[in-house]
């Protein structure tokens, strides 16, 4: 009888190994209270972490495999660091040059940054990280790419301007949701 007992315990089961995202999801629908200012210091903090990780990965597969790693220069994704980070923190990562300025598709502050961006990409200044809301929902963090970088020469080779941004589009609900209650009691 106990080993009847036994066999029917199903210690293998889904729900055993299930418990560390489980926990997650418990933690991730705490009800929280967030300030803006909390918020966007988190955005910040995780788009200059991003960023760094993310041209890092590039650079990799670029020096790595050079004649594929140019696919990933338009599909980010294909890495799976990249894919990876996409989902931690629930952010869209793409990497804009030249021909992005214009894009009918992209918020009109976007374009204003990009286009800002580009100025000072052609008369060689220096320009730094930028983190705007474009709406109720959506904060964009944009990182330029120095000119001198494997990312331009390579990824933006057929450009006039060598200039390439990291554009990190974070969706607030899904910032709210990382975020961990205790961090924000600080």
């Amino acid at each position: 009888m106990l080993a009847v007992a036994f066999t029917g315990c199903d210690f293998k089961s889904g729900r055993i190994e299930n418990t560390k995202e489980l926990s997650r999801e418990i933690k991730a629908s705490q009800i929280k209270r967030v300030t803006n200012v909390q918020l966007i210091s988190s955005a910040d903090e995780w788009g200059k972490k991003i960023a760094q990780i993310a041209e890092k990965s590039l650079k990799g597969e670029l020096e790595k495999n050079p004649d594929t790693g140019l696919a990933h220069c338009r599909d980010l994704s294909g890495i799976p660091v990249i894919a990876a980070l996409e989902k931690e923190y629930g952010v869209k990562v793409e990497l804009f040059g030249i021909n992005d300025v214009k894009r009918a598709d992209l918020h009109a502050k976007e374009r204003e940054i990009l286009d800002a961006y580009a100025y000072s990409a052609k008369s060689n200044t220096q320009a730094g990280d930028n983190l705007q809301q474009l709406n109720d929902s959506l904060l964009v963090y944009n990182a330029p790419v120095a000119a001198g970088s494997v990312i331009c020469k390579k990824c933006m080779a057929s450009q006039d301007t060598t200039f390439a941004v990291w554009r990190l589009l974070f969706n607030k609900k899904e910032i709210i949701r990382k975020l961990d209650a205790k961090q924000l009691k600080d």
